[in-house]
């Protein structure tokens, strides 16, 4: 006899520092049960990102209203296993690239928001390549002038895609979704540098790196600037090891 299919079970909302992180078992079957209600936010959470909430009332609140917040960095999953939680890392850039394969094979309307025009033009042009079936119903470089936005969110909505991927870094990503009046249906997803990886402008760090939770130097090596940004990382352990 055929045993019925269950629904996903909801993942269970705790928090890191205040700042709120989902726990499920699977975070792709977590996003494809946000679209079946109706679709929402999703928030990859990392420790530099939990400091900036703190520090950032409306980044704080654009988290806080996410309808899916998953542990990105291996500092969320660590504090998360302070409290008992045992979870699974789960890069962003990596669910969102499932999120665009399935996509493209269950005809989704995908929408990609941000980065340089540079680097959209060359991730159009790979992603068309890479993933058969892509339906691309919108694609605007981050770049616009600032009177330009209005008719871009307008053209946007009136799109009605599926998955809206936005890399405009943190906090911006975060709060333009968040603010977007008349949102409705559809995944819409921070994803940060990863555009910057998919065009190939940058490389993510060997998979060594992130077993040993280092990335972040990986990171740095490539982007020297980003050092202050860093300090986030000492600070953050520090919190939680104080936060009872």
């Amino acid at each position: 006899m055929a045993v019925p299919a269950t629904d996903p079970p909801v993942p269970l909302r705790s928090g890191v520092l205040g700042v709120p992180v989902d726990v499920c078992a699977d975070v792709f079957e977590a996003a494809l049960a946000l679209r079946d209600r109706g679709g929402g936010q999703i928030v990859t959470l990392n420790a530099e990102m939990t400091m900036a909430a703190r520090a950032n009332p409306e980044l704080g609140r654009a988290i806080a209203a996410a309808d899916l917040v998953i542990p990105d960095g291996a500092g969320v999953v660590w504090a998360l296993g302070r409290q008992g939680h045992r979870v699974r890392r789960s890069p962003g850039i990596e669910l969102a690239r499932r999120l665009l394969e399935h996509g493209a094979s269950h005809q989704w309307r995908l929408a990609l928001v941000g980065g340089s025009p540079a680097v959209m033009e060359r991730l159009v042009a790979r992603l068309r390549a890479q993933i058969p079936g892509l339906e691309l119903v919108l694609t605007a470089h981050g770049y616009q002038p600032v009177e330009a936005w209005s008719a871009l969110e307008d053209r946007l909505l009136a799109a009605r895609p599926d998955l809206v991927l936005v890399a405009l870094g943190v906090p911006r990503q975060e709060t333009w979704i968040h603010g977007l009046a008349g949102r409705r249906g559809g995944l819409w997803m921070g994803v940060g540098g990863s555009f910057d990886v998919w065009a190939g402008v940058k490389k993510r760090a060997p998979a060594w790196m992130g077993a040993l939770r280092i990335e972040w130097l990986y990171r740095l090596v490539q982007e020297p600037r980003r050092w202050r940004r860093m300090l986030a990382l000492p600070a953050f352990a520090w919190a939680v090891l104080r936060d009872r």
